[in-house]
């Protein structure tokens, strides 16, 4: 037999290029029903290190070593069954010599384990989609972290205790430990919480729209029925089940299914999994999922139960990391779930309702360009294009004859004969450069949110809503090229300088020494990148509902949301709490700040654009602390007992947002 080249450059070129495979620095792990579609010259590799061992036939993986001339076949018999596989056997194979040695791993306390499966394998793979789904799901979660650390059996096993999760078949799960001797006696019912409004994730769904005229609702779980009666009183039919307050209600579907902080009260994990599982099947829509996300210190005056707490009032709590509560359930639902705010999330029936919803909350603010010159036939028919104006202002482009109802479309057609005929009208009477403005904003809308949705299952186009689409279409001509530039727009994230830059360039929001910080009244006036950095944030855990002011960090990918509740009123607003994100693994961590000295907000106008309600008398109070130089010392009015000494020292106090001259006191 002819002996194959195994020149270096040659070999180790090819294995690096292999489309196929898990490509690491020393080697190519293949699966062996993937070693067709490597190239002929590497197939010949394997085939004359194969014929010196008879096992090699039965072997799991082909690992080409880079840094020598050698083959190694592994044996992983659970491959397919096993979410994690051990290694139980290994042939190594001189590619020069032809000789053989065997490493047996059967008998081993600690064996290496496999991670990512469905790198090894080609996607027509049988269960390709499984592995990935599953390693998608430990991406979230932060399972892969460092992955030298998890190489082996029980390093993984301890990677996975560390984050409470345990893996049955291919799916996360989340376990109930500890071994009591007997089981608490629960009372779930206890755990309903007596409302006189709507909760905030109904609330929530109420100011995101998902409750047009005729919409009906069903709550599953609905404790004493606040929430069925705040949507009763809007005129829509609901009705609700509750084991303990409503059994005798049957489960009927609905429009909308809420299940608001119901799985977290539930101690055992099958009823659990049973009541999401219940739920989305009666959503026709949209289904609510709310749950405890953990903020405070579990310990803190209870005992530990299972994977949650027990209570004083001896109800069981199970308190979710956000990303834990989002890949749960995903996974149960087989779905990707779209996260609201903190421990809230709306799961969609239809993809293209569900596309939607998610472009909409990029939608920037736009309005329409002023009247500057006066044409007769546009002031003779303005009632006419008006909708017309108003379609272009919101969507960025010219309505198709099939988006404009007959009562508009026939008008327009009569008078002016065709729809760009009458914006030509338009365009007369307004700035043509204003119209491309707001193209140009709906086109970054449009970017942001196709950037965002690769992390997740990024929409066929036409999964998509017939409005987008046609905004794709006229905006970026079609879909391969808005999707191009997306990635292209996520891939600059990497480059911190650049963010940096446009931080510093940003004429919206507070310039500090490390950081942007942003009222979030004006995220939608950002640059688009820097509105992609905070959404690869709100993305995955939801924008939180009591943030006022957002902080972009310039020297690492982290992002902060800051909760002043008295943004408004005070002038000089204290910082309540604090959440921060960083983006390289979306680990969250929450601060509380003293309540007696907080740290305070000082030219507050900065964080805000001027269309902001009270912009011009923030504005004036700064002016007036500037001439007074109570801002000169950044750092000794920090916070609150250091603002009140500085005011002392300057003979200065505020009445409202004014400063005023002290009063002498004896």
């Amino acid at each position: 037999m002819a002996k194959v080249s195994t020149d270096p450059p040659t070999y180790v070129d090819l294995c690096q290029r292999s489309a196929v495979g898990k490509r690491l620095p020393d080697a190519l792990y293949v699966h062996v029903s993937a070693l067709t579609h490597l190239d002929p010259a590497l197939q010949a590799v394997e085939h004359r290190a194969r014929s010196s061992t008879p096992l090699a036939n039965r072997a799991t993986l082909v690992k080409f070593s880079l840094d020598k001339p050698q083959i190694a076949y592994l044996f992983y018999p659970n491959f397919d069954t096993e979410a994690h596989p051990a290694l139980q056997h290994s042939i190594q194979v001189n590619l020069d010599t032809l000789q053989a040695t065997e490493r047996d791993y059967s008998t081993t306390d600690n064996p290496p384990v496999l991670h990512r499966k469905e790198t090894f394998v080609a996607p027509d793979y049988p269960h390709y989609a499984t592995f990935a789904h599953l390693t998608q799901q430990q991406v979230a979660m932060g399972l892969l972290d460092n992955s030298r650390e998890i190489g082996t059996q029980l390093n993984w096993e301890r990677r996975l205790a560390q984050h409470g999760i345990e893996i049955h078949h291919h799916a996360l799960a989340c376990p109930i430990r500890g071994n009591q001797k007997a089981k608490p006696n629960i009372q779930r019912h206890r755990a309903a919480i007596s409302r006189v409004t709507a909760s905030k994730p109904v609330r929530l769904a109420v100011e995101a729209g998902l409750f047009p005229p005729n919409t009906t609702y069903f709550d599953y779980g609905c404790g004493h029925g606040a929430d069925i009666e705040y949507i009763h009183r809007m005129g829509l039919a609901s009705s609700g089940w509750d084991p303990h307050f409503r059994p005798d209600i049957p489960h009927r579907a609905a429009d909308v299914v809420n299940l608001g902080y119901v799985i977290n009260v539930i101690e055992d994990t099958a009823d659990r999994r049973e009541a999401l599982i219940n739920a989305w099947g009666l959503a026709q829509k949209v289904l609510i999922v709310a749950a405890q996300v953990l903020i405070d210190d579990r310990t803190r005056g209870v005992m530990a139960y299972g994977d949650g707490i027990i209570t004083s009032r001896n109800t069981f709590q199970k308190y979710y990391e956000q990303e834990e509560l989002k890949a749960y359930i995903d996974q149960v639902l087989g779905v990707d779930a779209i996260p609201i705010a903190l421990g809230i999330y709306f799961v969609f029936r239809d993809d293209a309702q569900a596309e939607t919803f998610r472009a909409s909350r990029f939608r920037s603010r736009a309005t329409a360009p002023r009247i500057r010159l006066k044409v007769s036939k546009f002031e003779e028919y303005r009632d006419r294009l008006q909708p017309l104006m108003d379609f272009y202002t919101d969507r960025g482009r010219l309505p198709t004859v099939e988006e404009l109802g007959t009562d508009t479309l026939a008008p327009l057609q009569d008078t002016f004969g065709s729809i760009k005929r009458a914006f030509t009208v338009v365009l007369q009477a307004t700035d043509a450069g204003e119209w491309d403005a707001i193209a140009d904003k709906r086109r970054n809308d449009l970017l942001v949110y196709l950037a965002l949705s690769h992390f997740g299952k990024r929409p066929k186009f036409k999964d998509l809503s017939p409005d987008l689409q046609q905004d794709i279409k006229a905006l970026f001509g079609n879909y391969q090229q808005a999707c191009t530039a997306a990635d292209l727009m996520l891939m600059s994230l990497g480059r911190m300088e650049l963010i940096e830059e446009r931080c510093r360039q940003s004429p919206v929001g507070q310039q500090r020494p490390n950081s942007l910080w942003v009222h979030v009244s004006a995220l939608d006036q950002l640059d688009p990148l820097l509105r992609l950095y905070e959404g690869c944030a709100s993305r995955t855990i939801g924008r939180p509902e009591e943030a006022t002011v957002v902080k972009f960090h310039v020297q690492k990918p982290q992002i902060t949301y800051l909760e002043f509740p008295s943004f408004d009123k005070e002038p000089h607003p204290a910082l309540k709490t604090s959440m921060v994100i960083s983006l390289r693994d979306l680990h969250v961590r929450y601060r509380d700040y003293d309540p007696d000295n907080p740290p305070l907000l000082h030219q507050k106008d900065q964080t805000l654009t001027p269309d902001y309600p009270d912009y011009a008398k923030f504005a004036k109070l700064s002016q007036q602390e500037q001439k007074w130089g109570l801002l000169d010392d950044v750092k000794a009015i920090f916070d609150r007992r250091g603002w009140e000494q500085c005011l002392l020292e300057h003979g200065a106090e505020l009445k409202g947002h004014r400063v005023v001259r002290r009063k002498q006191t004896d």
